[in-house]
């Protein structure tokens, strides 16, 4: 009964964000990017791009069709290669956002371009960040990332650039400098959003107050590749033996961490510290999915 009232809390605050976050990007692109031509990054600038295109030949189409015409075969991608809870919620998410993009009506709310471009990249951010955070995207060229990471061994974060890049290159070239440059503050903004909400470059430590030391400890290796140091304990007040375990993970890693315990010990008591440096083996994404694929091979 407590699992399934749990799993609706967890369905209902998914569901919440995803609705968030899809709205919020849609008015992040139509009340100040692409009035201002002003690209997002990833799928979201090059369906903006198309449409612009479009638009100066005469043809009028939603930057959301494009939005949703790309999503569909990069869902089927993430589907298959990915997995599928991330994939269902990551496009829902897509999806969401391409449908209210041609609902919501462009309006210049700003004739200054650098405001557009900062307001424009924050609430991009905001969109971006808290799906993340939650243990889904936004879909379009994250998906396509983390296949591409399976394949290439190259980190997200190196492709991501890449395709951003290529955006603010054709930006330049077909809509004037002015635009680019405008475009690079946007991208800018919102990355130093996602960043203060959701990084995966910053490490935190975790120390973990159990009495079901072997249980959590399973639980814990089977979600995360991480070393854990178990330090015996004694409860002051209820006078009973535990254990504290102690692990560093990269915060992205957070969501799973505190739901893998939690589905163990629902009394367990987690503290998480900010960790300024470290010094041996972390392993990094791409080490640990050579770890995982190693094992299944065993």
């Amino acid at each position: 009964m407590r699992n399934t009232l749990e799993s609706r809390r967890e369905f209902g605050k998914h569901l919440l964000i995803l609705i968030g976050s899809a709205l919020i990007t849609a008015i992040a692109l139509n009340e100040f990017l692409v009035p201002g031509k002003i690209f997002s990054a990833g799928i979201n600038g090059i369906s903006q791009i198309i449409s612009t295109l479009l638009e100066m030949g005469g043809i009028h189409l939603s930057t959301g069709w494009f939005i949703l015409l790309f999503n569909i075969p990069i869902g089927l991608l993430g589907w298959f290669k990915v997995g599928r809870s991330f994939t269902i919620y990551s496009i829902a998410v897509a999806v969401l956002t391409s449908l209210l993009a041609i609902v919501v009506p462009v309006n210049n709310i700003s004739n200054n371009s650098l405001l557009a471009a900062l307001f424009g990249g924050i609430l991009t951010g905001i969109g971006v960040a808290y799906p993340l955070k939650n243990g889904f995207s936004t879909g379009g060229m994250d998906i396509v990332a983390v296949v591409l990471e399976k394949t290439t061994g190259r980190t997200i974060g190196t492709l991501m650039m890449m395709i951003n890049f290529s955006i603010v290159i054709l930006a330049g070239f077909l809509f004037g400098w002015e635009s680019a440059l405008y475009t690079i503050i946007s991208i800018y903004a919102m990355s130093r959003v996602v960043d203060s909400i959701h990084t995966r470059h910053q490490k935190l430590t975790a120390f973990i107050v159990t009495t079901k030391q072997d249980a959590v400890i399973d639980e814990l290796n089977q979600t995360l590749i991480r070393g854990i140091t178990v330090m015996p304990a004694f409860g002051a007040y209820s006078r009973k033996d535990s254990a504290v375990l102690m692990t560093v993970i990269s915060r992205y890693e957070l969501y799973a961490l505190e739901h893998a315990v939690k589905d163990v010990d629902a009394n367990a008591f987690v503290n998480l510290v900010n960790t300024v440096d470290i010094e041996g083996n972390f392993y990094n994404e791409t080490e640990q999915l050579k770890l995982k694929q190693e094992s299944v091979k065993k």
